[in-house]
């Protein structure tokens, strides 16, 4: 028989990962279930309240829906005047940090976070330059868009639904497809 290439059984979180002891991170989780998630859809404010609680840096006007999801908010920071939509996932494993007037559309997920599967416990891969998220500003994510580590998608661009971004996308182009490309510039020259 051959050696296992993945050992799950021997995965473990590194001391210090999560940036928050665990019963903050329990916490967080709970508010997030009931007092984010149940809060109706105008309070935007209550919910901007709550995020800057758990460490977010949250700008002025922002508008996160109360079905997005925030894995770590202490790893996330989002620009003045920008949105996040319903069934959004901002997996914060490591940094996701958005700019000013940004459109994150509906279930788009934000993974800032890997696992490097060259290693058999299936460790977490602890190098921000690859697991960070930076979306500049205004930057429209259309619906459905999985940003995965380590992308930074430029200023003014425009990611087309159901793309797959997994490198980072030249600033004032409409990018799209499977992995998301540069097509054409977002505004006629």
């Amino acid at each position: 028989m051959t050696e296992p290439v993945q050992d799950l059984k021997a995965f473990g979180i590194p001391a210090g990962f999560r940036g928050r002891p665990a019963w903050v991170v329990q916490c967080w989780w709970l508010v997030q279930a009931t007092l984010f998630g149940m809060s109706p859809q105008f309070m935007f404010g209550w919910r901007r309240w709550l995020l800057k609680r758990f460490g977010a840096a949250i700008g002025r006007g922002v508008r996160i829906r109360p079905t997005a999801r925030i894995t770590y908010p202490w790893k996330f920071s989002i620009g003045d005047w920008s949105w996040v939509g319903d069934g959004v996932v901002i997996y914060s494993l490591e940094r996701i940090d958005i700019g000013r007037n940004v459109s994150i559309s509906q279930r788009c997920y934000l993974c800032a976070g890997s696992h490097d599967y060259t290693q058999r416990d299936f460790r977490y891969v602890l190098d921000p330059k690859k697991t960070r998220i930076a979306i500049e500003d205004e930057v429209w994510v259309a619906n459905d868009v999985f940003v995965g580590p380590g992308v930074t998608i430029g200023g003014g661009a425009v990611v087309g639904a159901r793309s797959s971004v997994f490198s980072s996308l030249p600033s004032m182009m409409v990018c799209f497809g499977s992995p998301a490309e540069a097509k054409r510039p977002r505004l006629p020259s």
